[in-house]
């Protein structure tokens, strides 16, 4: 039966028909939120009211008030009017009173997502530092606002949507929302008075392109050549090998001494993206190992201390590499375009779909995929793919007869090819991204030690 209306009374309550199924609702016009739940074999007096602070509903709240027939209409009218008033000061029906059910802000969703789902799951720093720059850069004026504002109003995110999409532009526009979503779906999985649809829903996704920036196999030389000129001779090492191992930047950024394992020929990658439940292991090829050889003997010149640990040192608060970008100009293709290089070359080499996603750490598609045991592979299987893949750069530079980038692609030890004296002091400089280079003095020392 349908929900009904009307003046209630004794008489009128019982005179009402038991439901056949289910249950159905009559309120009483007299009383807003005041209503009889009826059903097969029962008659009860409910109400069911809201509690709106700064203009947002924080939550709705139903309750029993008696059974008809225990009590008169009258009684339980009383009785409900009493009950309202509690919820409408915040005191939700056999809870605390409203000084302790405050209404969560987005300040205090953001800090629980991330102690809670980031930090103490081991999510990757830059990760976080990506969802921190949303919450307290694009949405800074929302921080102190209770979350169920923008559940309530949607479109307040529509329109921040809107805004930050001309603004900022689409990407990160779309990458904010991402933010905002998964925080607010975190939140609502412990404060039951947020409306259940998450508000980002309402927006209108910006159309992205997947960013395919790599180069082929025919324009590597090309390529080589320019990062051969480069100056310094750490940074080129550390562009090598993002090109030579399809490495994140950030990831190579912080690899470890101790990370390395040339005995087994495996670079462990301990918090990749993902966080460490992602950790994996890259089997190394023999450039990708003269390449480390000759990152360390450079590191160890100039960066004693910090050498010691990091694979890429040099002198910056976290005592490695922090800033890998290049001007286009000196380097066209740095950074994740050599990421899709490196998946360029492996199509070239002929390597599976499968292997492909094992030796980047991307999660492999289908059912089967999950049977596929990383650790049993690497060692032999994948380093043999990776193998195929770096041959594939030497090939091409022995193809195109580049004696100079051939002699540094096969040698371990560092020379004056590294080498680089400024025109106007004639003295080598050596900074973060035109960090001293060394001399070739310095060179043939760090190549015999």
């Amino acid at each position: 039966m349908a929900d009904q209306k009307i003046d209630l009374n004794d008489k009128v309550i019982a005179r009402l028909p038991y439901a056949e199924t289910g249950q159905y609702r009559v309120r009483d016009s007299a009383l807003k939120g005041f209503f009889v739940l009826i059903g097969k074999h029962s008659k009860t007096f409910m109400v069911q009211g809201e509690y709106w602070k700064n203009g947002v509903r924080v939550f709705s709240a139903r309750t029993k008030v008696s059974e008809f027939g225990e009590t008169s209409y009258r009684e339980a009218k009383v009785a409900a009017k009493e009950a309202l008033a509690a919820i409408a000061k915040g005191k939700r029906p056999g809870s605390e009173p409203e000084s302790t059910m405050a209404p969560i802000t987005l300040r205090q969703a953001w800090d629980r997502y991330r102690v809670a789902h980031m930090e103490r799951k081991g999510r990757n720093e830059r990760t976080i530092a990506n969802y921190r720059d949303h919450m307290e850069r694009l949405f800074k004026d929302w921080l102190d606002a209770p979350l169920a504002q923008l559940g309530e109003k949607p479109a307040l995110v529509v329109d921040r949507h809107d805004s930050i999409t001309k603004e900022n532009g689409p990407y990160i526009a779309n990458g904010s929302m991402r933010s905002l979503r998964a925080i607010y779906n975190h939140a609502v999985k412990a404060n039951r008075d947020l409306p259940p649809v998450n508000p980002v829903t309402a927006i209108d996704w910006n159309k992205e392109k997947r960013r395919d920036t790599g180069i082929g196999s025919d324009d590597v030389v090309g390529w080589l050549g320019e990062l051969h000129a480069l100056p310094n001779a750490l940074r080129r090492e550390f562009h090598l090998m993002t090109m030579l191992s399809g490495s994140r930047p950030t990831a190579l950024k912080n690899i470890r001494i101790d990370d390395i394992n040339l005995r087994d020929r495996l670079l462990h990658i301990p918090k990749p993206k993902g966080g460490e439940d992602k950790a994996f292991d890259i089997p190394l090829s023999r450039p990708i190992i003269r390449c480390i050889l000759r990152a360390m003997r450079i590191g160890r010149t100039f960066f004693p201390a910090e050498s010691a640990t990091w694979l890429f040192p040099a002198e910056s608060e976290s005592g490695h590499l922090e800033e890998h970008k290049e001007d286009r100009s000196d380097l066209s293709k740095w950074g994740n375009d050599l990421r899709q290089t490196y998946r360029n070359l492996a199509q070239v080499a002929g390597v599976g779909e499968s292997d492909i996603h094992l030796l980047m750490n991307h999660a492999l598609p289908g059912v089967n995929g999950g049977y596929l045991t990383r650790d049993r592979l690497t060692r032999n299987h994948l380093r043999a793919q990776q193998e195929r893949i770096s041959s594939i750069a030497i090939e091409q530079v022995e193809k195109a007869k580049a004696g100079a980038l051939l002699a540094w692609l096969t040698r371990t030890k560092i020379d004056d090819q590294a080498t680089h004296t400024t025109k106007r002091t004639g003295k080598t400089a050596m900074s973060q991204r035109s960090r001293k280079t060394p001399t070739a003095e310095q060179l043939t020392q760090a190549a015999a030690s």
